[in-house]
């Protein structure tokens, strides 16, 4: 399973850009697909998730500004950001809950893609 992450890049205070992560690979089902953000020193925080059944999650500091949608039950997944601002400046990763049929039963499995630069200049 491979998560490929793309749509980084340099945006101007006020300004949008969306991110899209792909998934691939055999699952059976992807369960919750989330983007998460990292700064350098700081922990990696949930920016946003969707569930199997589009129940969606926000960080505080994004709510009203921020929208995570998928295309359909096996991705991909988008972040449509708006309203940026400089503290939205971050590494941004797309990261997977999936089940995985082994052959005799499903395991679940959590895999992340890799970043993309989200720099927001003042």
């Amino acid at each position: 399973v491979q998560l490929q992450a793309s749509g980084g890049g340099l945006v101007q205070a006020g300004g949008s850009l969306r991110l899209s992560c792909a998934v691939s690979g055999s699952i059976f089902s992807l369960n919750v697909l989330a983007w998460y953000r990292q700064t350098p020193g700081k922990q990696r925080e949930l920016v946003a998730s969707i569930t199997y059944g589009d129940k969606t999650n926000y960080a505080d500091s994004v709510k009203g500004r921020f929208t995570i949608s998928r295309d359909n039950a096996k991705g991909p997944v988008y972040l449509q950001m708006n309203s940026l601002q400089p503290e939205d400046t971050a590494v941004y990763y797309c990261n997977a809950d999936v089940d995985i049929w082994d052959g005799s039963s499903l395991e679940k499995f959590h895999y992340w893609g890799q970043g993309t630069q989200v720099t927001v200049s003042s």
